[in-house]
This record gives structure tokens, C-alpha cells and sequence, in this order.
């Protein structure tokens, strides 16, 4: 396989110490970094790479080498996301965007989408879920034009987006919750319907403020977190995103919350 020492992250780290750290003999990891051995097994593989302190991205490209395939999904639940990140959120306005994770949960997010979709920063972290407001906050059923077809493709977007993070487990109490609460969500759920796709989609809302607006809507992986995913929201035309401006607090530490949930349909 040749892993190639050099590139260790771990700097003055003897082989015999690497393969102490992964739990296999030194004879055998001077074999696999010297392309002999065998193919290790995926196990093998994953404790050589804490026994180096690899990255993710290192991670999946010590798969790649070691078995031709990307290893299986972790999930890590996150609370947060970079500075870096962060700007990149803010500089997509006047366009609504945020980040939410595999499970769901928003944890990031610019000044534009608490005035056009949800004050997300007036609600505690833990009630900051997209499900959770769809199924349960009965403003949601409310405002939607076709609540139904917009929480079934949600759901069927989340499922996707949890399995491809390898969430399963991670997501067990919160089904289980949804289930015990919401008979719609239970039924649904037991449906097992997925998307054709779920990241590129039209988006009609009536603004409270603003009125109909038009929205392109898109969801990009974030590069080297599969947990994380970032949701743009993008004016459908140059009024709209003048409008959009006009609404806009005048700095990032203004709080501006929604008038309400806004009216959302989807065209897929």
C-alpha cells in the first residue's frame, strides 16, 4: 500500500511505537507502509489512523490507498462551525443561509434568514431542529401551503442525510420522540419514502412583510464534514433581493426576529 513515513503526523514516532499505538505487530505495519502484507482490513486501517492523529480527509485518503473504498461514515455531532465558516454564511447576502447538521439541527446561520424564515437564535439550541418545528410547533401546519407534501419531503430528505452521515444510531431518541409525539410524523416515518433528490428545488414563500416571494433553494455538503450541510436560499430575481435588503438589520449584532413562520410551498 506505501504509506510513505514521511508524511506522519506524528514526527519522530518509530514504527514500532505506530503499530504499539494500532495494536499490531511492527513486522506487519513495516509491510503495509512499504506495500507488502496484504490489504489490511478496515479495522486495521481505522486504528492505524488514530495511532497517527490523521485527519478525516487523511483518514478517507488511507482507505482509498489501503482498500479502494472511502471508510463508513461517523457521525460527530457539532454545535458550532468556524469563523471561516461563518463569513462565508454572511457573505452570501441578501440570500437566507444557514448550516444544519445530519440530524437536522441549525447551528449557524446569517442575518438574512431569521427575516425570512425563522428567528432561530430567539429558540434554546435544543429546539433549534427543522423537523422538530415542522412536526411539532403548530405555526408550522398553519402557514404551509401544502403542509403534507412539505413535511413528507423534509423527512425523506432527513432520513437521506442521516444515513449518508452514518447517524442511525445518533437519531434513534430523537425518531423515537417525533413518534411518541406526532402520529403524522409516526406514519411517515414508517412510509420509508426518500427524495429523488433533495438538494436543488423552487421555493414559493409569502413573505408577511414582503409578500410572494421566489426563492432557488439549494443544499451543498460542506467539504470534509459529511454531518454538515449548508442551505442557501437565493432571491429568485434582483427585486427580490432588494427587498430582501430592506429588511435587513444594519449590523450582524442586531437581533431581527420574523414577524411569524412564513407560507412555503415547494415545486420539485
Amino acid at each position: 500500500m506505501g504509506f510513505g513515513s514521511e508524511r506522519r503526523r506524528t514526527p519522530g514516532l518509530r514504527r514500532e511505537e505506530v503499530a504499539q499505538r494500532a495494536n499490531i505487530s511492527p513486522t506487519w505495519y513495516t509491510w503495509l507502509e512499504q506495500g507488502r502484507g496484504g490489504a489490511p482490513s478496515a479495522d486495521v486501517l481505522d486504528r492505524i489512523a488514530r495511532a497517527l492523529m490523521l485527519t478525516e480527509v487523511e483518514r478517507e485518503h488511507l482507505f482509498l490507498l489501503g482498500l479502494g473504498r472511502p471508510p463508513e461514515a461517523r457521525y460527530r455531532r457539532n454545535d458550532g462551525v468556524t469563523p471561516r465558516l461563518q463569513r462565508v454564511l454572511d457573505a452570501l447576502e441578501p440570500c437566507p443561509a444557514l448550516i444544519r447538521t445530519a440530524t437536522w439541527d441549525v447551528i449557524a446561520w446569517n442575518r438574512a434568514a431569521p427575516v425570512m424564515l425563522i428567528d432561530y437564535g430567539s429558540l434554546p439550541p435544543e429546539e433549534r431542529n427543522i423537523l422538530r418545528y415542522i412536526f411539532l410547533d403548530p405555526r408550522a401546519r398553519a402557514v404551509q401551503y401544502d403542509w403534507e407534501s412539505v413535511a413528507r419531503f423534509a423527512l425523506g430528505a432527513f432520513r437521506v442525510d442521516a444515513a449518508r452521515a452514518g447517524a442511525a444510531t445518533e437519531i434513534e431518541p430523537f425518531v423515537a420522540e417525533l413518534c411518541r409525539i406526532s402520529p403524522e410524523f409516526r406514519a411517515m416515518w414508517r412510509d420509508n419514502d426518500v427524495p429523488g433528490t433533495h438538494t436543488e428545488a423552487i421555493k414559493h414563500i409569502r413573505h408577511p412583510v414582503l409578500g410572494p416571494l421566489a426563492f432557488e433553494y439549494s443544499a451543498f455538503s460542506v467539504d470534509g464534514r459529511t454531518d454538515l450541510s449548508m442551505v442557501v436560499y437565493n432571491p429568485a430575481t434582483q427585486d427580490d433581493a432588494e427587498r430582501i435588503k430592506s429588511l435587513l438589520p444594519a449590523s450582524s449584532s442586531d437581533s431581527v426576529a420574523s414577524d411569524g413562520p412564513l407560507h412555503e410551498r415547494s415545486t420539485r
